[in-house]
Parts: C-alpha cells; structure tokens; sequence
C-alpha cells in the first residue's frame, strides 16, 4: 500500500511526506532516527497476522497502538475490527503521522494522534471513552529510560479495562521484567519476521482481593438462596 502524492503548483507537498511508498519512507525515517524507529523495514505479513490474532474482534472494541509506524498493523486491525469501535494511533513521528492521517482519513473509527503515548489517557478522556479493550505497541522499550518505562507501563496498565490485554512486539523481551503491574503474562519467539521478534501479551485480570470480594459474595448469595429454598420446602 502506498500513499498518492498530494502536491502540485499550487500546492507542493512539504518535506518528508508522504509522496514516497510507505515501504520507502519507513526506510526514510529509519535512517532519519533509528532508535526511535527501531527497525530497518516493517513488520511482515506473517507477525502482523499473529500480533492480530491475539485479539477478540467479534465485538465493538477499543485499542490503542503506540508507535504504528506507516500502519503496517493498524491497516490488519481496521480490516478486522468493527463498524463501531475505535482505534488510537499514538506517532511521535511527523512524517509517520502525516502518511498515517491520509492513509485512514475517510474512516472515523480511526484517531491518528501525533504525539506521546504517555498521552494515552488524556486523550480517552477527551473522547468520552472509558477505557481500552487492548494496547499495541511496536515501541522500543529497551531504549527508554527507567523512569519513563514505568509511568508509560502504569499509564497503560489504568488505562485497559479489566480483561483486557497489552500486547507488544519487540526484538528483547526485556519488559517483561518491568512489567509487574500485570498478574500474566506469555511470550512468544516469532522468526517469521526480520528481525525476529518476541511478541508478548500481558493481562490485566482481576486483582486477589477483587476476587476473593466476588467470591464471598456468590457465597453470600448462595447461602440466602440456600435459606430460601428450605423456607419453600
């Protein structure tokens, strides 16, 4: 997929943009910031698939995707997901932001956010929504410093609803060490891809005490149950 060029006499287009293949300026923007990038080409068919595959599109959902790139995986989830959920593109990158606006422009189900994913819950705020059934992210954690790991992993952790998952794909699995906020998490080595890839999904499930409060309650309910019935008898 690739974006059209825009400019003309009137109205070249600015540097930067989008008026190269998206493969191209993935390329570009590589060789511009390869730490924030991250990888010298997009992810391959076969990861995006995967990374796809662990979430549950049979119902309206909300996902966030932090550092989508030229939208290798957001272009699989908009092809799956429904007519009435929603996705949010956090892109630092301005060329990367720009290519992603005019790749979705004409579907309102998709919010490109130029900006950092630490915005996250600012911007469901704004957008009325309560929380995120699912969390992407390609970003290279491994490069951010420890500080700022842990904010954006609590920001993300308070942002998924309960049961809900945030799932990363990385060339490290260092994060998983970091990432204690969530009770689960699996792993996966995935070489269809190049480079490889770990691709990680952590859960936010109930927390003990949460459970243990839902359990005394079904026994409550089944004792007064319980009660009710010998009364009847």
């Amino acid at each position: 997929m690739s974006c059209a060029p825009t400019s003309s006499l009137d109205n070249p287009a600015p540097a930067d943009d989008c008026a190269f293949p998206v493969s191209a300026l993935f390329f570009k923007r590589f060789l511009k910031r390869p730490f924030q990038v991250a990888s010298i080409v997009p992810s391959s068919k076969a990861l995006v698939e995967r990374v796809a595959s662990k979430m549950d599109f049979s119902q309206p959902r909300v996902i966030a995707e932090y550092g989508p790139g030229d939208g290798v995986h957001s272009r699989e989830i908009v092809r799956r997901m429904s007519a009435d959920s929603h996705l949010l593109l956090f892109e630092l990158d301005a060329a990367f932001s720009r290519a992603l606006e005019r790749q979705f422009a004409g579907d309102p189900r998709v919010h490109v956010i130029h900006g950092d994913a630490a915005s996250l819950p600012y911007e469901l705020k704004r957008r009325g929504i309560a929380s995120c059934d699912y969390i992407l992210s390609g970003i290279p954690f491994s490069i951010l410093k420890i500080d700022k790991k842990r904010a954006l992993l609590r920001k993300t952790y308070d942002a998924l609803a309960t049961g809900g998952s945030f799932i990363i794909y990385q060339v490290t699995n260092e994060l998983k060490q970091h990432a204690t906020l969530f009770e689960h998490g699996e792993s996966e080595y995935f070489l269809q891809n190049i480079p490889p890839m770990f691709i990680t999904v952590f859960h936010k499930t109930p927390s003990p005490a949460s459970r243990e409060r839902r359990t005394a309650r079904s026994k409550r309910f089944s004792k007064l149950a319980g009660v009710g019935a010998d009364r009847s008898a």
